[in-house]
């Protein structure tokens, strides 16, 4: 375990130490929590078009696994294990690029931003079978995920993990959604759930 540990901290060492003043405001805006609005209001007029009165119920499910992804990353996670993230790590002090000297709460793992990334990437990639959207999400949750190592508040494990944790809950979510539709009476969800 403790190689593994130390690899984390190599890789982070240098993905955290290929900085510069440019990509510095680059990612912090791409970590930012009200850099996406514009996207989400898209991708939400985008579902509407779609699913027409359909987005109501959808939104309530992005809400529900955004809620499990941040919920559970902290109380499953970050309370369970308590990992310092590499910047609070006494270890790599004076090692670490911090930007605007910000750092985040004392633990980092499992990261909370790429779990909720990769949890909406995730549920919306099974609900519009586009090749290109789905490209689109990932994208977007990968961008996300690496902001949070360059930024130095994470360990690539720390991402990775979340990543995967964000993913399964996405896949749950949708797994959930797909009993209640069955549920409901015959027709009631026309097309929406296998179209392509």
């Amino acid at each position: 375990m403790d190689w593994l540990l130390q690899l984390d901290a190599r890789i982070f060492l240098a993905i955290n130490g290929l900085h510069s003043e440019a990509w510095d405001g680059i990612m912090w805006w791409i970590s930012g929590k009200t850099t996406w609005w514009p996207f989400y209001l898209l991708l939400i007029g985008f579902l509407g078009w779609k699913r027409k009165w359909q987005l109501v119920p959808m939104i309530l499910f992005i809400v529900v696994v955004i809620t499990l992804t941040d919920q559970t990353s902290v109380h499953l996670f970050k309370e369970v294990f308590q990992r310092l993230r590499p910047c609070h790590e006494p270890s790599l002090e004076g090692l670490v690029h911090k930007v605007n000297n910000k750092c985040g709460g004392q633990f980092g793992f499992i990261s909370s931003h790429a779990a909720n990334a990769f949890g909406v990437a995730v549920l919306i990639s099974f609900w519009i079978r586009r090749q290109w959207l789905t490209i689109i999400m990932i994208t977007w949750a990968l961008l996300i995920a690496y902001s949070r190592i360059y930024l130095g508040v994470h360990y690539p494990g720390d991402v990775l993990a979340g990543s995967l944790w964000g993913a399964g809950c996405g896949w749950l979510v949708y797994s959930l959604f797909l009993w209640i539709i069955d549920k409901l009476p015959q027709n009631w969800w026309i097309n929406a759930v296998h179209s392509k």
